[in-house]
């Protein structure tokens, strides 16, 4: 009996070894097997999102978390080629017989990896440094809000990653040289922005960096650490900075310093070699369709038209002066003491116990529109001042897969009159709830799934569902007030706006000026926001593009389910299926949408 027990368990541990080395070197016997060969190819390639989802802590693995992500060159070249031999290995897999969430996964990863195939030739295309994102905003970012530390180790591990600046530091520096001899070299403007920010950094006193103070306060409250070694550590701290993290921003801001004589003022994309094709193919990337951006900015300016329209009734009808100029007369209101907070720590306080208020309401009355919910919490916080000058009004940070680390609305509140009171609403609503976190959150804890179907970022998707939450909000009663109703309409118009300067700046050659002077007039945005918001389309064309494609094409699709299935049309079902099957290229989500109306109208 001993012999037969050990024979089987040798047999066993050959298959394991046997399926193990399969899975690991070879294309995977299992096609599930090969999803998650490709997404812990990803994973492990990144200590940085290791460190982000906390997806391998919990098995004891912590070597990641002293590690910095490998921005080489030869890095990049080297995962284009496993890129490309990754979608020649799923295309060898027979998907005949395939259905339901496997087919889809196989729809999926395949529009993904064929449109990250494409965007080989276009590599260099982009401004790795600049004012929206970059190695130089990004770390400190990175080490204040997602390095964990509860003890010496990962207080040390922090330290590592600080010294470990020097190197990505000057891989970043390797590319950008790259770009230069390629001739694409960011706008002056860009150059000047991003040399104001690194030099300010390099003036603080170490003591007064992000890096050492963000650090100071999670070994306040780490284990094990008495104040003898929470001096040794914030000792060893301030030496990186010092010798490490000072040296390698210093090596960034003489390289910008030398390019900026060689910069131009041109914004769009037109002016690189192949500019015509490359933004084509954001624009493929950003709206997942076909349109192009003559269609694209026929339909910002029908959208701009109409909604403007909207906007006027309303005005009218609140005997508001002005009413037919309504960019310039929603400027005015943006500035009245009634729509404002005051500009001051306490009126900042007060937006963000607002937006609580806001998002604590709205969560309450959401049954007869959403059957599921994330379990993860959401928090308010404002954008970390460090970097609150050049980022955009808002954004949404998802949550730690393993539930330590809570979703996130960032509110910006560097310019209180950017915040009027009646676009609160909306705002949060897009960010938080029915909209970002709703939609991640979801995604994240989804079951059953291969893992990229979680995470997997598709904008049009992503953006297109928060500006429709927008809507359902408006739509459920949440904007009585007709001023918030306004304040909706508003977000609307810039969001078809954007489809307009986007298109304007990057095809039609619209300059930096034209594009915010287009911008203020049509929707009576702060100047500050206005800006930043132009300069962030210059540096990422054709993501402003997805969020006014993604969401028309979801009004579209429950219109297509409402006339079909008629009583059979539940608001509830059509938002399970929109947010129950994580992100999806448009194109994929309408097959979705319609397998699930001709479902509907078999059933009984």
């Amino acid at each position: 009996m001993k012999k037969i027990v050990l024979r089987t368990l040798a047999a066993l541990l050959v298959v394991v070894v046997v399926l193990v080395v399969n899975t690991v070197w070879f294309k995977p016997f299992f096609i599930r097997a090969f999803y998650e060969k490709v997404f812990a190819q990803v994973a492990f390639d990144s200590p940085e999102m290791l460190s982000s989802l906390r997806l391998v802590e919990g098995l004891g693995m912590q070597g990641h978390n002293q590690k910095l992500d490998d921005a080489s060159d030869a890095k990049d070249t080297e995962t284009l080629a496993r890129l490309r031999e990754d979608l020649a290995t799923l295309h060898r897999y027979d998907t005949t017989g395939l259905r339901g969430q496997d087919r889809l996964n196989y729809r999926v990863l395949d529009w993904y990896m064929t449109n990250a195939a494409a965007g080989e030739a276009f590599r260099y295309n982009n401004y790795p440094v600049n004012q929206m994102f970059g190695v130089q905003n990004e770390f400190p970012a990175f080490m204040a809000n997602v390095h964990q530390v509860r003890n010496r180790r990962d207080a040390d591990y922090y330290n590592q990653r600080l010294a470990a600046m020097k190197v990505k530091f000057a891989q970043v520096l390797e590319g950008l040289k790259i770009r230069e001899q390629r001739g694409v070299v960011p706008p002056t403007f860009v150059i000047d922005k991003v040399l104001a920010e690194m030099s300010g950094l390099v003036a603080q006193q170490p003591e007064q960096s992000i890096l050492y103070t963000s650090l100071a306060e999670k070994l306040k409250k780490a284990d094990g650490l008495d104040a003898a070694a929470q001096a040794e550590v914030l000792a060893e701290t301030k030496r990186q900075i010092q010798g490490s993290v000072y040296p390698a921003y210093q090596r960034l801001i003489t390289y910008f310093t030398a390019l900026r004589p060689r910069s131009t003022n041109d914004a769009g994309v037109w002016k690189f070699p192949n500019g015509k094709a490359f933004y084509a193919h954001c624009l493929r990337s950003s709206t997942t369709t076909n349109f192009s951006a003559a269609q694209i900015h026929q339909l910002g300016l029908q959208e701009v038209a109409r909604i403007t329209a909207e906007m006027r009734t309303i005005l009218q009808a609140q005997r508001v002066p002005g009413a037919d100029s309504v960019g310039p007369t929603m400027a005015r209101l943006g500035e009245e003491a009634r729509f404002t907070y005051p500009d001051t720590e306490a009126g900042r306080t007060q937006i963000l116990a607002d937006y609580k208020t806001i998002l604590a309401e709205v969560d309450r009355g959401l049954s007869s529109a959403f059957r599921i919910r994330p379990k993860a919490e959401l928090e308010v916080q404002r954008v970390p001042e460090f970097k609150q000058k050049t980022s955009a009004g808002a954004y949404y940070d998802r949550p730690a897969l393993d539930g330590s680390r809570p979703g996130v609305f960032f509110a910006n509140l560097y310019d209180v009159k950017a915040t009027p009171k009646f676009g609160m609403r909306t705002l949060a609503y897009h960010e938080g709830i029915p909209g970002h976190h709703f939609q991640i959150g979801v995604a994240q804890e989804l079951k059953g799934l291969p893992t990229f179907r979680t995470l997997i970022p598709f904008t049009a998707y992503s953006e297109g569902w928060a500006l429709y939450a927008e809507r359902v909000a408006a739509e459920l009663g949440f904007e009585q007030d007709p001023y918030d109703k306004l304040g909706g309409l508003r977000a609307e118009l810039f969001r078809a706006a954007r489809l307009v300067v986007d298109t304007g700046l990057h095809d039609q050659r619209w300059t930096r000026e034209q594009a915010i002077r287009y911008l203020r007039q049509t929707t009576g945005m702060a100047e500050t926001d206005v800006t930043a918001e132009v300069e962030r389309y210059i540096v990422m064309p054709g993501q402003a593009c997805a969020y006014k494609v993604g969401m028309l094409k979801m009004l579209e699709l429950r219109e297509r389910a409402k006339q079909q299935l008629g009583s059979k049309f539940d608001l509830r079902d059509f938002h399970d299926v929109v947010l129950q099957n994580g992100a999806l290229p448009l194109e994929v989500l309408e097959q979705v949408v319609d397998e699930y109306i001709v479902a509907q109208k078999a059933s009984a």
